[in-house]
């Protein structure tokens, strides 16, 4: 009898990116930021709120990563970076779920849900920041 095994392949996985070098998040930052301002534009949502997703930065580090993504301070893209991988994974498994008009209104809508209490999933990212954005997700 032999033994069981995954089925040979062509495609082998890419390397590991690890988030927590700072080339890396250099690299990925602009990027994640345009891919945030989409979702955010899509989601309809409003700067103050916006901001708070992203830990509450200041108004003008916000409008300033929106005109120009690469100039993002470095201490700042620590604390935002895993904040808009959990939110591009929601607006993505939400279109995965849901059509367009559906998972893009989601994040906005009322949920019975025990875990929001009848109020908007949005709330709850707010309120409890990165943890709730990973509950969410």
């Amino acid at each position: 009898m032999t033994p069981l095994a995954y089925p040979k392949s062509k495609f082998e996985p890419g390397d590991v990116t690890y988030l927590s070098a700072k080339v890396e998040r250099a690299r990925l930052s602009p990027s994640a930021l345009n891919g945030f301002f989409n979702v955010t534009r899509r989601w309809r949502l409003k700067s103050d709120v916006a901001r708070e997703l992203l830990g509450g930065i200041s108004r003008s580090t916000f409008y300033d990563s929106k005109r120009s993504p690469d100039r993002l301070p470095p201490c700042v893209r620590l604390v935002v970076a895993p904040r808009i991988y959990f939110l591009i994974g929601i607006y993505k498994a939400l279109h995965g779920l849901y059509g367009d008009k559906l998972a893009d209104e989601w994040v906005l809508l009322p949920n019975r849900n025990v875990l929001f209490g009848g109020h908007p999933p949005l709330q709850y990212m707010v309120l409890r920041g990165l943890i709730g954005m990973q509950t969410v997700l």
